[in-house]
This record gives C-alpha cells, structure tokens and sequence, in this order.
C-alpha cells in the first residue's frame, strides 16, 4: 500500500508535499525536540542535533546529525527521514534548502506562533488530540498571568559584545506578557549594547540569561555591569523558559509571575 500524502505550507510560507504519518523525523530544533519527546514520538524520532539537551537520553539513542547552524547532510541523508522540523532563525537557510526530503520550517515571534507551531506539530505526526491539549493549556496560563506593575528591564543574551533583544523577537514577546517592558524594544532582532547604553536605557533590573551566554558560570561579565550600574539588580534568569518555544512553556507563566513578583518586591525596596 503506498503511504498517503498531503501539502502544507509551513510557517516560512513555504509550500511542502508532507507523508500523512511520518515515521523518521529529524529534528533540528532543541526546544522542538523536547515537544516530540513530551508528545510520545520517541520511536518515530531519527535524528537531533548536539544542542537537543532535552530529553537528555536521546543523545546517546539518537543519531546526532551535527549543529543548528552546521547540520551534517550526508548523515541526514543516510536517516533518510520523511519529516524534518526546522526553524527560520535557529537554522542556516541553505542548510534547509540543501536537505533532500519534506522539512518544515517553523518561524516564531510570539506565544501564538508557538501555539499554532504545536498544534501543527500535532497534525503532522498524528499527535492531533495531545498537542491541542498542550496548545490550550499554554495559551490559557499566558492568558493568566496579571503581572502586578511593569519592571523595565535590559535582557542580555550574549556579551563580548552584549547583546539584547528587540521587539521582533520570540523573548521580547514573553518578556511583555509577562509584564516587563523592553528597554531597548525600539531595536530589531538582537542588537549589540554597550555597557553605557544599557545605563543610558535607566532599565528597574538587567536579566542576564543563562543562554544563548551562560552568565550563570560566567560571574565576572555580570560583575562589570554590577559595578557599571550598583543601583540597579542583575538577575541571572533561565534562558529556556523566555526562549523555548514548545512543551517548555507549560512551565514558564508560573517561572515568570514569580519572576515579577519577587523583582517587584526587590526594586520596591
């Protein structure tokens, strides 16, 4: 019997023929690999990347098929997959562009872009039922959170140079839901900030992420900024729970309304 197929346009725009039931998926994505996981898709999981940190078992069980910006072709092609999950910022276009079987690629800004992408994982791995529960659920703790006043605040994502967020980013979107107001929102994509402008912005607090930069093993870079702007709190907060886009952000209204909460308390002071 001949497998069943059907087009799609994915979030790039992106007209693809796509297998009814993949069964050799290849993710590139590491926040979309978690949402395979937490969907039950382990058995029909190839292949991931060496950034695909969650579930941590799937490193030694799974094929690693390079980096998100330096995928490895010829091992992709060896899985040869019927389904390959990519996204438009975490992948190199001419990476996706040079994979000879269906890839979709996901491209999100906001937390009803990573709703739809679930949703639509969902649909194309025959997961319809679990993923919408995901889906909503995400959806209605956002819709919960009723943050008590809105801190400015620096999101540093990378230093030498530092870097920050602007308002077309996924980051910038949960920082805004989650009653953070972006001081340097006015900027595009992720620009590059000094110290002195980062003071300039007069931010209530700097969070400095624990990645892409781990600040968190990092003490001296946050130290500069410290001793660059003493009046103002540098918080080390959790990189994945603003920048994960899939089954992570189950977790994250509850990591950020005590976020809020307890920085609220701290610049009250």
């Amino acid at each position: 019997m001949l497998a069943a197929f059907f087009s799609e346009t994915d979030q790039a725009g992106r007209r693809i023929r796509l297998p009814d039931r993949p069964k050799r998926i290849v993710s590139l994505v590491p926040s979309i690999t978690e949402l395979l996981y937490d969907l039950k898709l382990g058995e029909r999981v190839a292949g991931i990347t060496r950034f695909c940190e969650r579930p941590g078992h799937w490193r030694d069980e799974k094929v690693i098929v390079g980096g998100t910006k330096n995928v490895k072709q010829d091992t992709i092609a060896e899985l040869e997959p019927d389904l390959v999950l990519a996204n438009l910022e975490e992948n190199e276009q001419e990476d996706v562009e040079a994979i000879n079987a269906p890839v979709y690629v996901t491209d999100i800004e906001t937390i009803p872009d990573a709703v739809d992408m679930i949703r639509t994982v969902g649909q194309l791995t025959d997961t319809v039922e679990a993923a919408q529960v995901m889906a909503d659920t995400i959806a209605e703790r956002f819709a919960s959170l009723q943050p008590p006043a809105t801190i400015r605040a620096a999101y540093l994502i990378w230093c030498e140079p530092y870097m920050s967020v602007g308002h077309d980013t996924f980051i910038h979107d949960v920082m805004t839901r989650a009653g953070f107001e972006n001081v340097f929102a006015e900027a595009t994509r992720y620009p590059e900030v000094s110290i002195s402008e980062i003071a300039e912005a007069n931010p209530d607090v700097v969070l400095c992420s624990s990645e892409p930069f781990p600040f968190h093993q990092k003490e001296r870079f946050t130290q500069d900024i410290r001793e660059a702007i003493p009046d103002t709190p540098v918080e080390i907060v959790d990189g994945q729970l603003f920048s994960w886009y899939g089954s992570r952000l189950l977790d994250a209204p509850d990591y950020l309304r005590d976020l809020i909460r307890r920085l609220d308390e701290k610049i009250s002071v």
